[in-house]
C-alpha cells in the first residue's frame, strides 16, 4: 500500500506586505558577515582555460607564493 502524500511545510504566500514582518526591513543585512566569510575568486577566460580544475589552481598559486617567498628572501 502506497503512503499518503503529504502537503509541503515550507509553502510561500503569493504576495506578502510589510505589515508582516515585525521590525524594520533592512537591505543588505548580511552583506557584511557574507563578504567576511566568503573567499570567491572570479578567474578570467583567458587563465581559467589554462588550469583543468581547483586542485591544479590551487597547487600552482601555492608553487609562486614557494618562488616569492625565497626570492625576499635572498
Amino acid at each position: 500500500m502506497k503512503k499518503a502524500k503529504q502537503p509541503a511545510k515550507d509553502d510561500f504566500r503569493a504576495q506578502y506586505a510589510r505589515s508582516d514582518f515585525d521590525g524594520p526591513l533592512v537591505r543588505g543585512k548580511y552583506a557584511k558577515r557574507l563578504r567576511e566569510s566568503c573567499n570567491i575568486v572570479v578567474l578570467s577566460p583567458e587563465v581559467a582555460a589554462a588550469f583543468p580544475n581547483e586542485k591544479a589552481v590551487n597547487k600552482a598559486l601555492k608553487s609562486l607564493i614557494d618562488v616569492a617567498r625565497a626570492a625576499t628572501r635572498l
